[in-house]
């Protein structure tokens, strides 16, 4: 195991895992309180169209479905506040759109894309030095984003129409949390792929709010579990020689079970105090 630390493609792949953890714990408490957590569905999927767009224009397909996702998360936004469509129709939407377009653009890209395997079930191997300088660009952002307007996102993230009353920027922070989020989940994207991203964006935060209430606690905690579930898989499946992504949900998933567990434990023997 030591021995893997000598290889510059899994010392990258760790320090990928450990920034990238950060950024979508930050983001993913950010999702869960505001109750969206299937808009992570929505948008993996709607960047399914610019990675089929970018295959087939010949460009980078993860600058293409980086605007996909921009894109996916902004008309989310804007239909349900515009128009007054709910968000589960609206994130419906782009999530059939962007998955029709996927289909027809690789369809119409000439030959095999073999790199299509790697965004629909993750590489983490894959991560390069340039991978990990925008990881950890954008991780620097978001947090002192979030430093700087802690205090009303977590306003419009609970209640925006009080928030608004107040006279709060509703608008700035909500299409500025939702730009980082689509680009975060881009740049997760690599890690676990389209099919298993929302378990990174959702679990540490379910996880966490087991035992914690307000939406700093469950942030920082949320960036613990992640980093622990994230190196935690990362490593197992060095070791098990198994797909990486799968080890990480599966991980996150056993921390779920053992702290719901010990949760129940110890409310019933607070209960059965109560009672004897």
């Amino acid at each position: 195991m030591l021995e893997l630390i000598d290889y510059d493609f899994f010392r990258n792949a760790l320090i990928g895992v450990a920034v990238i953890s950060i950024a979508s714990a930050v983001i993913g408490t950010y999702i869960v309180t505001r109750r969206l957590a299937a808009i992570c569905g929505g948008v993996t999927h709607a960047c399914f169209g610019g990675l089929g767009l970018g295959y087939f224009l010949g460009i980078n397909p993860v600058i293409m479905a980086s605007v996909f996702a921009i894109g996916a998360s902004a008309g989310v936004e804007w239909l349900s506040t515009r128009h007054r469509i709910r968000h589960d129709s609206a994130i419906a939407m782009v999530w059939a759109l962007g998955m029709a377009l996927g289909i027809i653009f690789v369809f119409m890209t000439p030959g095999y894309v073999p790199e299509l395997t790697g965004f629909l079930f993750g590489n983490v191997l894959t991560i390069s030095m340039t991978d990990i300088v925008a990881f950890v660009v954008f991780t620097a952002v978001l947090l002192v984003f979030v430093a700087v307007y802690y205090r009303q996102i977590v306003m419009c993230a609970f209640d925006p129409d009080f928030s608004r009353v107040v006279h709060v920027n509703v608008r700035f922070i909500t299409y500025s949390m939702t730009v980082l989020t689509a680009i975060c989940i881009v740049l997760t994207i690599r890690l676990v792929g389209v099919m298993l991203l929302m378990s990174m964006l959702v679990l540490p935060q379910i996880i966490a709010e087991i035992y914690c209430r307000r939406f700093r606690s469950i942030m920082l905690w949320s960036i613990v579990i992640s980093l622990t579930g994230s190196v935690g898989g990362l490593l197992l499946s060095a070791a098990s020689d198994v797909p990486c992504s799968a080890v990480m949900v599966l991980v996150l998933l056993g921390i779920y079970v053992i702290v719901k567990s010990v949760s129940g434990f110890t409310s019933g023997c607070r209960g059965n105090k109560l009672t004897t």
